[in-house]
């Protein structure tokens, strides 16, 4: 297996912040939801146990909740030690400090866990990477979310960017990125040329988010298939 578990910062965030960070409102939660590179985020786990159809796909996925566990662990003090050093990057408004930040990480992370395995036998946590094709029809999905990961790793590149959310779109019906910025917080050098790309054959969106923590992580992408919007 070429994709080693030890070069992920496995580090997942709870449902709450998911449904702030797109603005998901209860009409979203009626359908079906694809979140990809969602790690070890617990929205699969507390939508589903709320009724809700979600798949995530993440290549960290391919590994044991043990591993993933021990990789959680390894990540924890490198995480929350850059969070110490940068916290003038960080709006404290939904987190009384560092300590509440760990232990709201660590609670998402212990309930991820948790679900895991069932999940998994379930379909529910597919080890997957984009931008690889998945075998599914076209339009299996809603909704398709990508948390933290496409626009913000900028180095990439255009091209990867592009095929990913080509493939997102593939499935999804409509796809929302969060954030726009890249790891610095700066406006991403790639979201022009995204945003051209794909205006040509769908409609795109940016607004702004009830969520921000990383100073102005606040908004969301959102591409919508044309032909799916007329029918809506």
């Amino acid at each position: 297996m070429s994709f080693k578990l030890k070069s992920v910062v496995a580090w997942g965030r709870n449902a709450d912040e998911y449904i702030n960070m797109f603005n998901i409102t209860s009409a979203d939660m009626e359908c079906k939801i694809a979140g990809f590179g969602d790690g070890p985020s617990s929205f699969n786990a507390e939508m589903t146990a709320k009724g809700a159809d979600v798949t995530s796909y993440d290549p960290i996925y391919a590994f044991s909740a043990e591993d993933i566990k021990d990789r959680i662990e390894d990540t924890r003090n490198i995480v929350m030690e850059q969070m110490s050093q940068n916290m003038d990057n960080y709006v404290w408004t939904n987190f009384k400090g560092l300590s509440d930040l760990e232990n709201t990480r660590i609670s998402a992370m212990n309930n991820f866990l948790l679900d895991f395995e069932k999940g998994k036998k379930e379909g529910r946590y597919v080890a997957h990477s984009l931008p690889d094709s998945i075998d599914l029809p076209d339009k299996y999905y809603d909704i398709g979310l990508s948390s933290h990961f496409l626009l913000m790793y900028t180095d990439l590149g255009y091209d990867f960017h592009i095929r990913a959310i080509d493939e997102m779109l593939r499935l999804c019906r409509e796809v929302r990125i969060f954030p726009v910025c890249d790891l610095d917080g700066r406006d991403s050098k790639l979201i022009k040329d995204v945003i051209e790309y794909f205006d040509r054959e769908h409609i795109v969106d940016i607004s702004e988010t009830k969520y921000e923590f990383q100073k102005a992580a606040n908004k969301v992408l959102k591409i919508t298939d044309r032909n799916a919007a007329n029918k809506n």
